[in-house]
């Protein structure tokens, strides 16, 4: 803790004496002002501050909002059937996962782009209008793969009550998206695990009834576990179907 709070107060100290070295006396830690359409304009500085606590919270966000929690349990569940134990790696994995999410996120990015951050570049919308059209794209999107049961859950929980789905509060999406990815997973996961298992059982019986049942069947599956999954070109229809798995209409 003594390092940690030596070093923020180093950064602190190198930032007082370039503003000073710059020849700025203060810089205003928030600043509200009047703007055109008669609403109100947050300083530059405040808004920096709120860009770093977002990218802050970026992998929270990426788990619980995008597609990314549904691939990576995927892939990692793909892994433990195959039984190569660290390979991939799980660098591997997360980068496979995060590409594929940014490719099935795409449409929704542009559409939080075209709506929401260019008006706001532009001076044409205040934050709090963008904010509300930038969630509507996300939350569209996490309405369509969720389940009904796991919203009315947390409706439950939290003791609320909606009329139709788009009237769902982000508190109550977001865990209940989380959940239904989960479930997903898992499903996908079983579909993926089960020809590996009957495999396996194939080479135990037939060691087995070889008289070898000092010899591990996962031993002797390995290769032949790899050498199907390269034969069907497993990792294309992997990805494929994932990507697939988030299609609307």
């Amino acid at each position: 803790m003594s390092r940690i709070w030596h070093v923020a107060l180093t950064l602190l100290l190198l930032s007082v004496a370039s503003i000073s070295y710059a020849g700025v006396d203060s810089i205003p830690a928030l600043t509200v002002a009047k703007n055109s359409t008669g609403g109100q304009t947050i300083s530059l500085n405040l808004q920096i501050v709120a860009v770093m606590t977002v990218l802050t919270l970026l992998p929270a966000l990426l788990m619980t909002m995008t597609s990314f929690t549904r691939i990576i349990i995927v892939l990692a569940i793909l892994r433990q059937a195959i039984g190569l134990g660290q390979t991939p790696t799980n660098q591997i994995l997360l980068g496979i996962s995060l590409f594929l999410t940014l490719f099935i996120m795409a449409p929704v990015f542009e559409e939080v782009n075209t709506q929401a951050l260019t008006p706001y570049v532009e001076s044409k919308i205040d934050y709090k209008e963008a904010i509300s059209k930038a969630k509507e794209p996300i939350k569209s999107f996490m309405l369509a793969q969720t389940r009904s049961n796991d919203i009315d859950l947390f409706l439950k929980l939290a003791n609320k009550k909606v009329d139709k789905a788009e009237d769902v509060p982000f508190m109550v999406l977001m865990p209940a998206f989380l959940t239904s990815e989960l479930k997903t997973a898992f499903e996908i996961g079983f579909l993926i695990f089960l020809p590996f298992l009957i495999l396996d059982l194939v080479v135990a019986s037939v060691l087995m009834s070889l008289g070898m049942m000092m010899l591990s069947p996962l031993i002797i599956s390995l290769p032949f576990k790899v050498m199907l999954f390269v034969l069907i070109d497993g990792w294309t229809l992997i990805i494929g179907n994932l990507a697939a798995s988030f299609a609307t209409g």
